[in-house]
Order: C-alpha cells, then sequence, then structure tokens
C-alpha cells in the first residue's frame, strides 16, 4: 500500500528545497547518479519499473517527474514561513538540490575536464569530469551534467579510508602510545603520523588490501574485508598505522588507472575534507599516485560548494555570479601548499603496487573467495 499512499517519491536534496521555497524542481545530479536518469534518454522504460514490481509502471509520472535541472538553476525563493524559520531573509534565491560530494568540485576551484577531487574523510568520493562518456570499470555512475553542466561527470569512490584509520587507533594501539600522544599534548592520530614519517616506503614489509568496509571501486563488492599481511613479533603500531595510509593510496591509484586505461587522463588531482590536514598522508598519495596534489583552502568544501551553487541561482544582479565559473573564480581558493610526489618514494610504491594489485585481482576477482566463505561461516555460527 505505500505506493497508493505515496503522494511523491523525491529525492531528500528536492524536498528541502521544495520545503524552502514551495516549488518542486528536481535536480540532475540525485536523478542521475541515484535514480539511473540520462539526460538523452530520461529514467529507466516502464517495462523496467513494472519488472521491479507491476504498481510502479507509470511511477515517473505518477509520482516524480521528468523535468530535471542541472546544478545551479534556482529552485525558487525562501518563502515566508521558511524565513522564520531559518533565519534566511524571504526572497532569497535557493538551488535545486545536489549531492555532497559532487558540489565540493567546483569548491575546489574545478571547473572543466581533466582533473579529479578527491573528498576526503571517513571515505573516499572521486569526481572527475571530462567531455566523452566512457565505460570505466566499476564506476558508481558517469550522468551527463551530473557534477557541472556540460561534462560528463564520472564517480568513483573507496566505501572506507579514515574509518579504517579510526578503526586501527580504536582497536589495535596500546595504551603508552596514547600515553605519549597526551604528554606531547598532540592527538593520537599526529602522533603515529609523527613515527610513520620516519619510516621509508616498504620498510615495514607490510602490505594491506583496503577493504574493511568492502570495496566500491573498482570491484563494487560489499563482500570484501580487510587483509594485512607481513606482520611479525617486531611489528609496530606506526608501521601498521602506514601500511594502511599505503592501502587507501594503492585503492585510488587504482581507480585512477581504471580511468587512465580507458584513455581518461587525470592532468590533476585535488583534495578536500578532513583527511587532508595529515600531511604524511597527503603526501604518500602523491607519492603511489606520482601526481601532485592541490588542497582546497576552505575544510568545507561541501558547504561552499552549495555556497556557489546559491550564488548562481541568484545571479548577478543581486550580487551572486551568473555561472559557476565567475562563483569559483571569486569564491573557491586552493592552499599555497601543495603535495608533489617523491620520485625516489615512487620508484618504491611502483613495486608495492604491483604486488598490491595481485592480491586485489586475487582475492577480488573470484580466484579465491576465502574472505566470502568466512563470512559465510561467521554468520552461520
Amino acid at each position: 500500500n505505500v505506493y497508493e499512499y505515496a503522494d511523491r517519491f523525491i529525492e531528500a536534496a528536492d524536498w528541502i528545497a521544495l520545503q524552502l521555497t514551495g516549488e518542486e524542481k528536481r535536480n540532475a545530479c540525485t536523478a542521475g547518479y541515484k535514480a539511473m536518469w540520462d539526460k538523452r534518454l530520461g529514467f529507466p522504460s516502464k517495462e523496467f519499473f513494472k519488472a521491479l514490481h507491476p504498481r510502479m509502471e507509470n511511477i515517473v509520472e505518477e509520482k516524480m517527474s521528468t523535468k530535471i535541472y542541472p546544478a545551479g538553476t534556482k529552485a525558487g525563493e525562501i518563502t515566508a514561513e521558511m524565513a522564520k524559520l531559518t533565519g534566511l531573509r524571504q526572497g532569497t534565491a535557493v538551488a535545486v538540490g545536489n549531492v555532497d560530494a559532487h558540489v565540493a568540485v567546483p569548491a575546489a576551484t574545478v571547473v572543466d575536464a581533466r582533473k579529479m577531487v578527491m573528498i576526503m574523510g571517513t571515505s573516499i568520493c572521486h569526481m572527475f569530469m571530462e567531455n566523452e562518456k566512457v565505460y570505466v570499470e566499476g564506476m558508481c555512475g558517469v550522468v551527463e551534467d551530473g557534477i557541472l553542466e556540460g561534462f560528463y561527470g564520472y564517480e568513483a569512490g573507496q566505501s572506507a579510508v579514515g574509518d579504517i584509520y579510526a578503526w586501527f587507533v580504536n582497536t589495535c594501539v596500546p595504551p603508552e602510545y596514547f600515553d605519549e600522544a597526551k604528554r606531547k599534548g598532540i592527538d593520537i592520530h599526529a602522533l603515529l603520523a609523527e613515527k610513520a614519517q620516519l619510516l621509508k616506503p616498504g620498510e615495514s614489509g607490510l602490505l594491506a588490501l583496503d577493504w574493511w568496509n568492502g570495496n566500491r571501486s573498482v570491484l563494487v563488492d560489499a563482500d570484501l574485508t580487510g587483509l594485512l599481511m607481513g606482520c611479525t613479533l617486531n611489528t609496530k603500531p606506526e608501521e601498521i598505522y602506514r601500511a594502511l595510509i599505503e592501502a587507501t593510496a594503492f585503492g585510488t591509484n587504482k581507480i585512477i588507472k581504471s580511468f587512465e586505461d580507458k584513455g581518461l587522463r587525470i592532468d590533476e588531482l585535488y583534495g578536500c575534507g578532513g583527511l587532508p590536514k595529515n600531511k604524511l598522508l597527503m603526501q604518500i598519495f602523491s607519492d603511489v599516485t606520482g601526481k601532485e596534489i592541490l588542497v582546497a583552502e576552505s575544510r568545507q568544501a561541501s558547504a561552499l560548494g552549495s555556497a556557489m551553487f546559491g550564488a548562481v541561482a541568484a545571479g548577478s544582479k543581486v550580487g551572486g555570479y551568473d555561472n559557476i565559473n565567475d562563483a569559483a573564480k571569486n569564491m573557491a581558493r586552493v592552499k599555497d601548499e601543495s603535495f608533489k610526489p617523491n620520485e625516489d618514494n615512487h620508484a618504491i610504491y611502483k613495486k608495492l603496487y604491483a604486488e598490491y594489485e595481485i592480491l586485489h585481482d586475487y582475492f577480488g576477482k573470484g580466484a579465491n573467495d576465502v574472505m566470502k566463505r568466512l563470512k559465510a561461516i561467521k554468520s552461520s555460527v
């Protein structure tokens, strides 16, 4: 009975814009990446929805909308009721909804093709724009106008990154390390990074697969699990900490290679979010990928990106901007400091990455499904 009782099926971002303005205008980002909408073809066919459930055959016409708007389109203006609720001025322009990772792209100053933006936190979302649509293994989606109007927006990602480091700190680091961090007046991650900084690539003899929460790209398999190998009785916490950072960098490198293998050139990398404050991590990502990484000045890139699209929705006549390029020129910045690859480290990491790829394919592509068999045993006990 849910279908009959529901007035509309709507994305949360579009619902918020509807509440703020009283206008229903659905955005291309969530429609494309979440609801399989295509700018040229629209939503999937009636036959597709009917195969899911007979009642859903006409879901687009009855419960959704065929009118989809690109990022920066004005959804409407703040109503009097919402002005009282939010404290915003009545009549303030509201842009159509967007997704947190995608909206961060122009906030990192990226408004053209061949630049990858990494939104780095508990996980990583990899955003990339190109002028053509190409099938790339393991992408979470590619949507025309999905990130910025006029480009095909590619989305990839790693389902756990900062969460892996947090797991290690919360479960595996001995008390004396926390005591040392307290004496030094720094947090435990800073202490581990300080110690790991003294290690050379490959010195620990450790290698890990970054699948503590499954693999999003490129294998798209939530049933894969983490792997750490090379440990001995002499292995130290900072060695494992560094190996986990390296594993996540290898995962990002795998995604980059998947693009490049399809002829999609990535000229620059950009980082934003919470993780770029860890300079060791950023340097390792640069050393592994062999690419310079620029960092967004704003620690809140998603919020800034939302404001930028709001300014575009308002337009230049009322103090905003007429397009996202102008907004980026005036509102977005990157830090003066960037992270450039150390060629000696990169040479060693190429060797380690080759070993990572062997493990990646062996455990991730069906040669040995031990991770899934272990999960099956666990669930049966």
